[in-house]
């Protein structure tokens, strides 16, 4: 993906790059696809300016934690990515 996203998200909306899903257990186990927990753990590709008082505080290239079902899936450039309100964002990785 180039530099410069394609997409400037409004207000205090985020776009994150999700982080792959787990490939195997501690263990060892090998999890097959359909056992393949979402990913809840991502990298912002871009974020919003915020509202009119309350400024962003993730910045791009931030790792953030986020809820399970949180934001709406989106495909920007071939790469499937999320956006979603600042506010579902739980931790800053």
């Amino acid at each position: 993906m180039s530099s410069k996203s394609p997409i400037t998200p409004l207000h205090d909306r985020v776009i994150i790059k999700p982080a792959p899903a787990e490939e195997k257990t501690a263990g060892g186990i090998i999890i097959p696809d359909t056992a393949k927990e979402k990913p809840q753990r991502g990298t912002v590709i871009a974020a919003g300016p915020g509202k009119k008082d309350e400024p962003v505080i993730v910045k791009k290239g931030d790792t953030v934690l986020y809820g399970k079902y949180s934001g709406t899936e989106i495909r920007i450039d071939g790469q499937d990515m999320l956006i979603l309100r600042e506010s579902d964002i739980l931790a800053i990785v």
